[in-house]
């Protein structure tokens, strides 16, 4: 199912399947990791298409208990500045909610700043869940540099 969004000519969709190998080229192509996705892992990410159906933007929320992980925040750099991203990442943060869970961890080495704007604060790696700590993002995706953020949402 697609749904509407307020930006002109851009719907949102849940990730699908099918949709795994354009979505692995979207995230090479922003310079981010895919190199885990599978299709077990796609129900938590949600896809903002064109009017061409090609992917735009995307994000995904991986759920551990009663913390998540947001991962894969993307806009194609023709999409960038239009609030987009902001967008998705508010989708994500709703769907953690009816999920139940009361923490979003992220790591970040480009957008610090844009997430911090969105209510996320610095969270020292060594204090994060172990189930968030365990995935592949933390222990070998993205590098030590990586800032780690946090929000908790109730």
């Amino acid at each position: 199912m697609t749904a509407r969004l307020g930006h002109a000519g851009v719907a949102f969709a849940a990730a699908t399947p099918e949709r795994l190998p354009d979505i692995a080229r979207f995230l090479g192509e922003t310079a981010l990791p895919a190199d885990d996705l599978t299709s077990a892992n796609l129900p938590g990410f949600e896809l903002a298409l064109d009017g061409e159906k090609h992917i735009v933007g995307m994000a995904g929320l991986e759920v551990f208990g009663d913390d998540a992980l947001l991962r894969s925040l993307t806009v194609a750099p023709g999409w960038r500045g239009n609030g987009l991203g902001a967008e998705l990442v508010a989708r994500r943060e709703a769907a953690a909610r009816i999920a139940g869970v009361g923490t979003i961890y992220l790591l970040t080495t480009t957008a610090d700043g844009f997430f911090r704007r969105l209510g996320y604060a610095a969270t020292p790696r060594e204090t994060v869940p172990a189930g968030i700590a365990a995935h592949a993002q933390f222990r070998s995706l993205c590098p030590a540099s990586a800032k780690c953020l946090a929000k908790h949402l109730h």
